[in-house]
C-alpha cells in the first residue's frame, strides 16, 4: 500500500516532509473509518463520498509527490528496488501469512483463487492488474503502488522522468478511452499471471545483478503499462489512479522549477469524467456526484498539506503516518476477527456501538504501533544497511534534479 513514502526516522528530523507524514495520517484514519463504520456503525458512513477512496486518493498523491524523487535522489535503480522492497514486503507477507494460519477460523474470501496463480500475483504484488483478487481486501491498492513504481522507473531509466505532468494527461486520457471502449480486460485468464510473474522477476534480477538494467526496466515498465490497460480487473479505473499520482508528481515538479503545472487540471478533469460513460462503472462511489466529490475533497487535502507543509505538525498526525502502513493493511483483518467474535454489531444500540468503534480504533493503533516496531523498522533498517554499500550506480542518462524531501 500506499503510504510507504518514507523511511522510520521520526517526523521532527525531517521537518520538510512532517506535511506528508500528516496527510498519510488523514488518509490511514479515512480508510479506517470507511471499514469500521461499515462494520460497526453504518448510520454514520457518508454515502455523499467515499472515505476509503478519499483516503487511497490521499495516499496515491503522496506517492506521486516524493517516490520518483526518492529514486532520482539516489540515482541508483538497484538501492531503489531494494529499499522498495524492504519497505512494503516485510509486513505485506506477514499480513498473508497470518490470515492464511486463521482460515480455519475466518475463512479467506471466496474471490480469492485456491491455486498457484493467487500465490504468482502476490509475489508480484500485481493482483489487481493481473485480475486476481488479494487475500486481505485493501491489497488492491498495492497492484496500482506497484505499476507506479514500474512506470517511474522506467522513466528514469529513459530519461524522460521530468515528463511527470504529460504522464498524467496520457492516463487520465486512457482512463477516459477505456472508461469508453472496455467492458472487461481484454486479456483473461491464468496466463497474464504466469508471463507477468517471470517478467518481473527476470526484469528485476537484471537491475538487481546491474546487467542490462536500463533496458529491463523500460520493458518492466512497458509491461506494467500493459497490463493495467488489457488484464487489470477495471482498466479505466487503475489508469485514472495511476493518472492520479502523476498529477502528484507533476506538482512537485511545477513546485521544483522542473516542470509545469497546466497538464494538473486537464488531467485531473479527464479523471473525474472517466467512469461517466464507462460499462464498468457499477459501484455506487463512482456515480458523478460522489465520484467527483471525493477526487475534490482529496485534492483539497493535499492542497491543504503543502499550504501549511510551514506550520508545526501536530504529533499525533505525525505519528500516523509513521503507522500508516502497518493501520491499513492491519485493520481489515482485526476487523474480521471482531465480526467473528463479537457478531453483527450493526443491529446493536448506539452507545454500544460507539463504545465498540472507540475500543476497535484504539486497538487497530496499539496493533499497528507494535508491527510497525516489530517488523516495519528492523525491515528497514536492514535495507537501509544492504544499499548504504559503496557500489557503482545504474543511472538515467539526463541529469537527476534532486531536492529537499525526497
Amino acid at each position: 500500500m500506499i503510504p510507504a513514502a518514507h523511511d522510520s526516522s521520526p517526523a521532527s528530523a525531517r521537518p520538510r516532509l512532517a506535511w506528508l507524514d500528516a496527510l498519510r495520517g488523514i488518509a490511514a484514519i479515512a480508510v479506517l473509518a470507511e471499514h469500521l463504520l461499515q462494520a460497526v456503525m453504518p448510520s454514520l458512513r457518508p454515502y455523499w463520498c467515499n472515505l476509503g477512496i478519499y483516503g487511497v486518493l490521499v495516499f496515491f498523491l503522496v506517492s506521486g509527490y516524493i517516490i520518483p524523487f526518492s529514486l532520482e535522489r539516489r540515482g541508483d535503480l538497484r538501492a531503489f528496488w531494494i529499499s522498495r522492497a524492504f519497505r512494503l514486503y516485510p509486513l505485506y507477507l506477514a499480513v498473508i501469512v497470518l490470515t492464511l494460519a486463521l482460515s480455519w477460523w475466518i475463512p479467506v474470501r471466496e474471490a480469492v483463487p485456491r491455486d498457484l496463480t493467487a500465490v504468482a500475483a502476490h509475489l508480484t504484488m500485481l493482483t489487481d492488474v493481473v485480475g486476481v483478487a488479494a487475500v486481505v481486501d485493501p491489497m488492491w491498492t498495492l497492484s496500482y503502488e506497484m505499476v507506479f513504481y514500474l512506470v517511474a522507473a522506467a522513466m528514469y531509466a529513459a530519461g524522460v522522468h521530468a515528463r511527470g505532468g504529460v504522464a498524467a494527461l496520457l492516463f487520465a486520457a486512457g482512463a477516459m478511452v477505456a472508461g469508453l471502449v472496455l467492458s472487461g480486460p481484454p486479456m483473461a485468464g491464468d496466463w497474464p499471471v504466469w508471463v507477468s510473474s517471470a517478467g518481473f522477476a527476470a526484469g528485476l534480477a537484471c537491475v538487481l545483478a546491474r546487467r542490462a538494467a536500463m533496458a529491463a526496466t523500460c520493458a518492466l515498465g512497458a509491461g506494467a503499462v500493459v497490463l493495467l490497460f488489457l488484464s487489470g480487473r477495471t482498466p479505466w479505473f487503475g489508469a485514472a489512479m495511476l493518472a492520479v499520482m502523476f498529477i502528484g508528481n507533476a506538482v512537485n515538479r511545477w513546485e521544483r522549477g522542473t516542470g509545469r503545472l497546466w497538464p494538473v487540471v486537464p488531467a485531473a478533469m479527464l479523471v473525474a469524467v472517466a467512469p461517466v460513460w464507462a460499462p464498468q462503472a457499477g459501484w455506487w462511489w463512482v456515480r458523478p456526484g460522489v465520484w467527483i466529490t471525493t477526487l475534490t475533497l482529496a485534492a483539497l487535502t493535499f492542497a491543504a498539506g503543502m499550504a501549511l507543509r510551514d506550520r508545526r505538525v501536530p504529533g499525533a498526525l505525525a505519528w500516523l503516518g509513521l503507522v500508516s502502513y502497518s493501520l491499513y493493511l492491519t485493520h481489515v483483518p482485526l476487523l474480521k476477527v471482531l465480526v467473528e467474535v463479537a457478531g453483527d454489531l450493526r443491529a446493536t444500540s448506539l452507545p454500544v456501538q460507539a463504545v465498540t468503534t472507540v475500543l476497535v480504533t484504539g486497538a487497530v493503533l496499539v496493533v499497528s504501533w507494535v508491527t510497525y516496531r516489530l517488523v516495519e523498522v528492523p525491515a528497514q533498517r536492514l535495507g537501509r544497511a544492504l544499499t548504504s554499500r559503496r557500489e557503482p550506480v545504474v543511472r538515467a542518462s539526463a541529469p537527476v534534479a534532486a531536492g529537499p524531501g525526497c
